[in-house]
């Protein structure tokens, strides 16, 4: 009976004792600063992106790196694009390096939250929602020896027609390109109504899935006008894909910094460093530097500073989509 007693006096303190040691293990890696960011992740020193984990366990450090691109345009064109520098990234890294055309922005967040994707690539609009909701850390983006150069929200309407404003849209078809834009969404929501049209109110936007799908639905009269990034319809222009003086431009917005580059941020500090002196050292390919408006090089970037007029956009424009897209599983 007293053997009995002693044995179940010894479980009681082991499991106390257990107990004690999960609860400060628990207490050390809690974190109560979040700023903006989803409650898993933790924003210490205030610089509006997630900390590394406080728990060394808790980090990765994969062989293969998977990683993705904006689908602002159509996947296959960056596919093609990006391979010579995913080829010398896996030289540069030492370790294979995998690129995954991902079809959404929506796509692209779910991926880099859920550990498939190690670092990516996010349009201005998304990537707030990828720091905020997926642990995204930005570092760097496209940009030339002047830094970054940026690009406008523009209103696209076909040359030969009768609109001059934003305001003779009203009833009109209005196209967005995706829930999770910048310029092709939140933005629009945001600029629009001072110029005289309330989206939501004065028309219906409708998601054609991508600015080059917009630019093309303008073309062939699908749509009476779109909201579009600057960039792309200059691209699609010089690749000769569409005329510029098949459009006219009657709106302009405000300068944007560029699509960035962001990786998870429970990547181990070596792994991150090397992939940051990878991109720095990189010189674009002539065709990228084509493709991308004369950017040559990756260049630093400071979410905090660099992003407070978009997230300023994305917090005034926040609504059910966004959410939604926060609240992801």
């Amino acid at each position: 009976m007293k053997c009995q007693i002693l044995l179940a006096c010894v479980l009681c303190f082991l499991c106390a004792h257990s107990y004690s040691v999960l609860s400060q293990e628990y207490d050390s890696n809690s974190c109560d600063a979040h700023g903006k960011l989803q409650s898993e992740y933790c924003d210490s020193d205030g610089d509006m992106v997630a900390d590394l984990p406080a728990d060394p366990r808790d980090w990765r450090d994969p062989a293969t790196l998977v990683w993705a691109y904006a689908p602002i345009e159509n996947p296959a064109v960056y596919s093609h694009l990006f391979k010579p520098f995913t080829s010398y990234l896996s030289g540069c890294m030492g370790r294979q390096i995998v690129y995954y055309p991902v079809q959404s922005n929506d796509a692209e967040i779910r991926a880099l939250r859920g550990g498939r994707v190690h670092f990516a690539g996010f349009s201005t609009g998304a990537a707030v929602l990828a720091v905020e909701g997926a642990g995204a850390v930005p570092f760097a983006v496209k940009g030339d020896a002047d830094g970054v150069r940026g690009y406008r929200l523009i209103a696209l309407v076909r040359a030969q027609s009768a609109f001059k404003t934003l305001a003779d849209l009203r009833g009109k078809r209005v196209a967005h390109s995706s829930t999770t834009s910048n310029s092709g969404n939140f933005a629009p929501l945001v600029l629009f109504p001072s110029e005289g049209l309330v989206p939501g109110q004065d028309y219906t936007p409708i998601m054609s899935g991508s600015h080059d799908r917009s630019i093309l639905g303008v073309q062939r009269g699908d749509y009476d006008m779109a909201a579009v990034a600057s960039d792309v319809f200059d691209r699609m222009v010089e690749r000769g894909e569409v005329r510029r003086d098949a459009f006219r431009i009657i709106y302009e917005g405000p300068i944007f910094p560029t699509s960035v580059f962001a990786y998870a941020h429970d990547l181990t500090p070596d792994l991150t460093a090397n992939l940051r002196r990878c991109f720095f050292d990189f010189k674009f390919t002539p065709e990228m530097k084509e493709e991308f408006n004369g950017d040559d090089r990756f260049v630093p970037v400071d979410y905090r500073e660099d992003w407070t007029l978009v997230r300023r956009i994305v917090e005034i424009s926040r609504g059910s989509d966004a959410q939604k897209v926060l609240a992801m599983p």
